[in-house]
């Protein structure tokens, strides 16, 4: 009896393993995805499990403190949250603190901090990373005194100011967004409030030398979010936000050696929609994404070898009242767009085929109580 009762608990608990293991792989976690909630008090940045079935649920303990103080509203900018170039560490903008803080990610996504805690951003009100190997530059965007400044990130989490790396902006140029090309050797800057585009190239000690002409025209007003492609790092691409209802713009930008910003084609290439903000390319340079905040849309480009785009149409977020999508990451396969919604503090994914965008059936997906999210990762 005991011999019969012993196999049939034996055969339960493999029933059970096997249940277990079919649910498990079903809903599998395939990544991670996060967003600097900008929270006021203490900052956190909310994490998720990125599951197989485009599902997110939030990963255990988050949201995660970093140390600095948020603003308590969303950050008009791309960018304020970042991943390290080796992906072991998360840099987050502390908005009400005029700090940066790092983040290790543990194996299981968790986040620590980092380093010797949040570090100055060297400037008032911090917007926006850039990321290059360890190489980091941050646009500080205080109406008096905006600028761009440098640090260095070694393996330990550890952010270090570079010295003489700081460049002052014109009192009210309000930068918003800051990044590097992909072999790090340029650095651009959008004014949003003058509707200028600043080029740098990067010395070997990470200074930054002005292209002659910098800065550019943006070719449209309120040049917001920012993208190189990601095979070509000679192509830049920026979208225009303030052109008013229906006139937004995406332009096109060759980058030459010395980072001098030469039209491409007949750029801007016109949005059809309204506050194009936050873009996004896919990582195999064939497609850009731009996210218009005011009309809850997003609108699909192919992009030609030459840079040249070609509107294919917009797709609407469902029930779009009140969501404000903004800042916006692929998945590192290119099948998932993520986007922020600022206004419903939430995430929406997109399921992606080319150039085409599909809104997954379990989004959006709720974000922390008192977030005011802004800058999302995605790995």
């Amino acid at each position: 009896m005991r011999i019969r009762l012993a196999g049939l608990l034996a055969l339960a608990t493999a029933l059970s393993a096997l249940t277990a293991s079919g649910v498990s792989a079903a809903s599998g976690v395939v990544g991670h995805l996060y967003v600097n909630d900008n929270t006021t008090g203490v900052n956190t940045v909310a994490g998720f499990d990125r599951h197989a079935d485009g599902t997110l649920t939030p990963i255990p303990g988050s949201p995660f403190a970093v140390g600095g103080t948020g603003a308590g509203k969303a950050t008009a900018s791309q960018g304020s949250l970042q991943l390290s170039a080796d992906g072991r560490y998360l840099l987050a903008v502390d908005t009400g603190s005029n700090e940066i803080s790092v983040l290790r990610i543990k194996p299981d996504g968790s986040l620590q901090i980092a380093g010797d805690g949040p570090v100055s951003s060297n400037g008032l009100d911090p917007v926006s990373i850039a990321v290059s190997g360890s190489l980091v530059y941050v646009a500080n965007a205080d109406p008096v005194d905006p600028n761009y400044t440098g640090f260095t990130l070694n393996s330990g989490g550890h952010l270090r100011p570079i010295p003489g790396s700081t460049v002052s902006l014109p009192a009210g140029s309000q930068p918003g967004d800051v990044l590097f090309n992909g072999d790090g050797t340029k650095l651009v800057g959008a004014r949003v409030a003058t509707s200028l585009v600043d080029s740098f190239t990067v010395g070997s000690d990470g200074l930054l030398t002005a292209a002659s002409g910098s800065p550019f025209p943006a070719q449209g007003a309120g040049p917001f979010g920012s993208e190189f492609s990601p095979t070509n790092p000679a192509q830049l691409f920026v979208s225009n936000a303030h052109d008013g209802p229906g006139n937004g713009t995406v332009s096109a930008f060759s980058v030459g050696t010395d980072g001098t910003l030469t039209s491409i084609g007949t750029s801007p290439f016109p949005d059809l929609q309204t506050a194009p903000c936050w873009v996004e390319i896919s990582h195999d340079g064939h497609y850009l994404f731009a996210v218009n905040t005011a009309v809850s849309t997003v609108s699909r480009y192919s992009i030609a070898a030459d840079g040249t785009l070609t509107l294919l149409g917009s797709t609407t977020l469902n029930n779009p009242t009140g969501r404000v999508p903004e800042d916006a990451r692929l998945s590192p396969d290119s099948s998932t767009l993520w986007i922020v919604d600022a206004g419903a503090n939430a995430v929406s994914g997109f399921s992606v085929d080319g150039g085409s965008l599909t809104e997954l059936p379990s989004s959006p997906t709720p974000g922390p109580a008192g977030a005011t999210p802004s800058g999302i990762v995605v790995t």
